[in-house]
């Protein structure tokens, strides 16, 4: 049957009537051939409840009592979209997408610290597009999973007793939280019990991704040359075949701990080395006494080795860009949006974190040093790539992803590599348009859940 968005009506007043009890427009229910005053099954997420349902004449909203609502999680005046199963009686409301966060603060009006902006955003998506999202950490997992204490915009943020969602969308910040024996143990339950949908499922490690890339000859000539660091034999190899390498922290993000050298005139190396401050340059008579200074480093933590490139520039500073890639209502891989990252100056990472600023990807190329006959192909073959990266991501790698950050760069010559795949796009710099209309974004967000849950 046809789903429907439905807005809800709670009832407080002082008439009372049995809480198995829902009454739902009139005409809503003969369209859907709902029987009258005979038990049907009510199922918000992974509570199910047994009800009646009495038709109302011109009502054009699904009532139910206040303590009815209560045991599902849910507030007066949200709208959900909902649909009816006659084969098995069954009145499905949501979908219900739960939003896996790292921690909740003690602060009222931001209890979700720098994310809270954006997860207002996305219950104004839910309450347009019709849905219903709550917040929650590994905090309050309980095992079996049955019901999560969540945290729901009602005016307010509040506290409540919630569904395990038809969506469980992980925005966890780390990969320590990800793996942690609790929260696995309750995305498995949560699939297995509830046949709920994980997105976002995994972090990406840039090894990983490069390497099950590899796998396909779609995709390999967009991969500069990359390996696992292993010893100082490779750091050299590389070295002797590319004028510029980078190291890359595996699982690292904004910019932390790359080190970029590069080959001068004999025998000696350049070191720039992103820190807290900034960038560190260090010059160096040897490659093997450039490794001395950094084999500290490489110990302490995994790294990438990585072919070096000449980026195009705007104004003598490297550009790169930054797809955001989902998949759409009809599941399907969509480019959302596509922004070129200008690196700041006395730098060579175009992290917002680290001083880049972004324009979009039509301008950045049109004021680049990119040579006039690649000039107009150059955005075409970026939006390419871009989705044809996605495609192989979801192809060769385990887990279910609905949303990549993909990283591209374009070379001096015109040509387009891949830089980075990130699983976990960050939503903190990404401040509503004007207005404060909705982003795309967030809106394919709620339309991909819709199509997950079968809405």
């Amino acid at each position: 049957m046809a789903t429907v968005k439905v807005p809800i009506h709670v009832h407080h007043g002082s008439m009372h009537w049995d809480d198995h009890v829902i009454m739902l427009g009139e005409s809503l229910l003969k369209r859907w051939k709902i029987p009258a005053n005979q038990p049907i099954a009510l199922q918000f997420g992974s509570f199910r409840f047994e009800v009646k349902v009495v038709p109302v004449a011109n009502l054009n909203a699904l009532r139910l009592q206040q303590s009815l609502a209560e045991r599902l999680g849910i507030h007066h005046g949200i709208t959900l979209a909902a649909v009816y199963r006659p084969s098995s009686r069954l009145l499905r409301l949501g979908p219900v997408i739960s939003v896996l966060v790292s921690r909740i603060n003690a602060a009222p009006d931001r209890p979700f610290g720098t994310m809270t902006p954006f997860c207002r955003e996305l219950t104004d998506a839910c309450s347009k597009l019709g849905a219903f999202v709550y917040f929650f950490s590994p905090g309050q997992m309980v095992s079996p999973a049955q019901s999560v204490e969540g945290w729901c915009y009602a005016g307010r943020w509040v506290k409540r007793k919630m569904p395990v969602g038809d969506i469980i969308y992980n925005r966890l910040t780390t990969r320590k939280l990800e793996n942690k024996s609790g929260v696995q143990r309750f995305f498995q339950e949560a699939k297995s019990r509830y046949g709920s949908v994980l997105f976002n499922e995994k972090y990406l490690n840039k090894t990983e991704v490069f390497a099950a890339l590899e796998q396909d000859a779609a995709l390999r000539g967009y991969l500069p040359e990359s390996h696992l660091f292993k010893n100082y034999a490779m750091l050299k190899s590389m070295c002797a075949r590319h004028g510029i390498v980078f190291l890359k922290p595996i699982t690292g993000s904004l910019g932390k701990g790359i080190i970029r050298i590069s080959r001068q005139s004999g025998a000696s190396y350049v070191c720039h080395a992103t820190h807290l401050n900034g960038v560190r340059r260090s010059s160096f008579d040897s490659l093997s006494a450039l490794f001395a200074s950094i084999a500290g480093k490489m110990r302490s933590a995994r790294y990438q080795i990585q072919q070096g490139l000449r980026l195009i520039e705007v104004n003598g500073r490297p550009v790169d860009f930054r797809a955001l890639v989902q998949k759409s209502g009809e599941g399907e891989w969509t480019i959302t949006s596509m922004m070129a990252r200008i690196a700041g100056s006395n730098t060579f990472v175009s992290n917002l974190a680290r001083g880049g600023t972004i324009c979009t990807a039509a301008e950045a190329v049109s004021r680049s040093n990119v040579s006039s006959q690649q000039r107009a192909s150059v955005v075409p073959r970026l939006r390419k790539a871009a989705l044809t990266i996605a495609a192989g991501v979801e192809a060769q790698i385990q887990g279910h992803f609905a949303e990549l950050g993909i990283d591209l760069a374009v070379d001096e010559s015109g040509k387009v590599w891949l830089l980075e795949v990130n699983s976990k796009p960050s939503k903190d710099h990404n401040t509503p348009t004007e207005d404060n209309k909705l982003r795309p974004s967030v809106r394919m967000i709620v339309k991909y859940a819709h199509y997950l849950a079968k809405f």
